[in-house]
């Protein structure tokens, strides 16, 4: 293995003599150390040194400062989600993975809690210059989170592909219909939705909203108690028309 002093700490002569190719499977941190600043490491054994859960933190630091090896997407991303790569060294090179990278970071279940919200949030932060390709992939696999904020999208078929996300959770859905800025479309595709519009609360969600089809308000409003839906009506955003005739509904 390669001694320069820039690269790798002060070891005993019988490590620095210890081919990589060995190195990478011993148990001994110093060794473990050294050889993940050696600049001999290619991308596969730098690999194989990551699949190893008992690297210590140092080790992990030292691979991220390993000039040889950090040009590769691939050290890169199973760094992030190695469970005992430092803070310090994970969160930073969170911003310099690729998006479909991030969303793999985000539900790695061995990844720390923080670093997958951090992965959540860069990709949340992203969102407007991802291409539509990838926001649709995302709207499908991605996390809750991600989804969530998918339901804003321009495209229709971006917001329907969020809805069918299983990660998705109703107060996901009532938030984003509730919004001041629900798009007809979001709220439209959620008003017939299988699965979203049976929910009891996101109907009294709908029922807020301006968008919501006079049939589909008469539906759900007839599914709640006249008390509530007067509660409900009082601060809708229903247009009055709408609002009117679902009062005189509670009547007839």
């Amino acid at each position: 293995m390669s001694t320069d002093p820039s690269s790798s700490p002060e070891i005993a002569p019988e490590v620095s003599n210890l081919p990589v190719v060995d190195a990478i499977h011993s148990n001994s941190a110093e060794v473990l150390v050294a050889v993940a600043s050696d600049r001999s490491l290619n991308e596969d054994l730098a690999l194989t040194l990551l699949k190893r859960t008992d690297l210590p933190g140092g080790a992990l630091e030292r691979l991220s400062q390993n000039a040889s090896v950090m040009k590769s997407r691939k050290i890169k991303l199973a760094l992030v989600e190695h469970p005992k790569t430092p803070r310090h060294v994970s969160l930073p090179m969170l911003r310099h993975l690729f998006t479909l990278d991030l969303m793999r970071v985000a539900l790695t279940p061995v990844v720390p809690a923080d670093v997958k919200a951090v992965a959540d949030e860069t990709l949340c932060n992203r969102i407007e210059t991802i291409p539509s390709g990838e926001r649709l992939t995302l709207a499908h696999r991605a996390s809750g989170r991600v989804a969530a904020e998918l339901l804003s999208d321009p495209e229709s078929r971006v917001i329907h592909a969020a809805l069918q996300n299983s990660r998705l959770t109703e107060a996901n859905v009532v938030k984003a219909v509730m919004a001041s800025d629900a798009s007809a479309v979001l709220v439209e595709a959620v008003c017939h939705h299988a699965k979203w519009s049976l929910r009891r609360e996101v109907r009294i969600g709908l029922l807020r909203t301006q968008h919501t089809p006079l049939a589909r308000a008469l539906e759900f409003a007839r599914s709640l108690p006249a008390a509530l839906l007067k509660e409900i009506l009082h601060s809708s955003r229903l247009p009055m028309n709408i609002k009117e005739h679902l009062l005189k509904s509670l009547n007839s």
